[in-house]
């Protein structure tokens, strides 16, 4: 794939913060069971209200939140931001902290909850719900798409239908790639950004014992290989953030050191997906001629 970065530069980093915070699943949401994804690996199969998970996430936003933002703002890094619309709703605080750094906010839905179980009204609604919510909260609405997990077959057609630029459910590559959806009017391009898991602070989370020296020599590996492999073709590095989780006290640091490692190198593109989205687009034309 021949073309250039802005300016040039040897590498795009994009650098994602998840705020799925008070979107996630509980029976005081009407949902049937509360949410299982708890870093004690706690999962509760019975339909009440686990009020410690709840409060674990609310951490992120009242404690983690300032932590992972102040970094951001230190360094002068600007992020894209996947927010389930919920979560800035309830989190106003959250949202001023995004708008003020400059952040991009791309939809994680409208709840952090199992799209892929909707039928397609229903998505439909989902999807138009998370995008008025966000318009609403920052400002401005959102161009990118993230999922929970899994979509739809239907999913990427209906993010086109509804003006989304770029789609983030794919671990496919290190760069981004455009993909052709059939439309009601016809063929429509997107942008495909890819996301990664390898490099997601989730694994704090996951992986019991798993350490904040472990995560920040991972991080710095796959830099370091993308910063060299950069030198001979464009590439683009994802890291995957969480305010519940690298947003604690023994945590951030490690955030920290990745940062100051990647802006002691040159070359380097700090950027948004939706950056990043429409650079490729300008550098590489849509396939059949076909316009976003």
């Amino acid at each position: 794939m021949s073309f250039d970065w802005p300016d040039k530069a040897q590498l795009a980093m994009s650098f994602v913060i998840n705020i799925e915070e008070g979107s996630e699943m509980s029976v005081a949401q009407g949902d049937k069971g509360p949410e299982p994804v708890d870093e004690l690996g706690v999962a509760l199969k019975v339909p009440i209200r686990n009020y410690a998970n709840e409060s674990n996430y609310l951490y992120g936003l009242r404690a983690g939140a300032p932590r992972v933002f102040g970094a951001f703002a230190k360094s002068g890094i600007t992020t894209t931001v996947t927010a389930a619309a919920q979560s800035l709703e309830m989190a106003p605080d959250v949202a001023r902290m995004i708008v003020a750094g400059g952040h991009e906010t791309c939809s994680h839905g409208w709840r952090w909850v199992h799209q892929f179980s909707f039928n397609e009204a229903r998505e439909t609604e989902f999807i138009r719900k998370a995008v008025d919510s966000i318009q609403i909260t920052t400002g401005t609405r959102p161009y990118g798409w993230l999922s929970r997990y899994l979509h739809t077959d239907q999913t990427r057609r209906l993010l086109v239908e509804a003006g989304f630029l770029y789609h983030m459910d794919d671990f496919s590559d290190d760069m981004p790639r455009w993909d052709i959806v059939e439309t009601t009017t016809g063929p429509r391009p997107i942008v495909i950004v890819p996301y990664a898991l390898d490099t997601n602070d989730m694994k704090f989370w996951l992986a019991p014992g798993y350490t904040p020296q472990q995560w920040l020599d991972y991080a710095v590996d796959t830099f370091d290989r993308l910063y060299a492999e950069g030198a001979h073709g464009p590439v683009m590095m994802s890291l995957g953030l969480h305010l519940r989780i690298i947003g604690r006290p023994g945590r951030i640091g490690a955030l920290e050191r990745f940062i100051a490692h990647v802006q002691a190198h040159q070359g380097v593109w700090c950027a948004s997906r939706l950056q990043i989205a429409r650079a490729f687009a300008a550098a590489i034309p849509a396939p059949q001629g076909l316009a976003p």
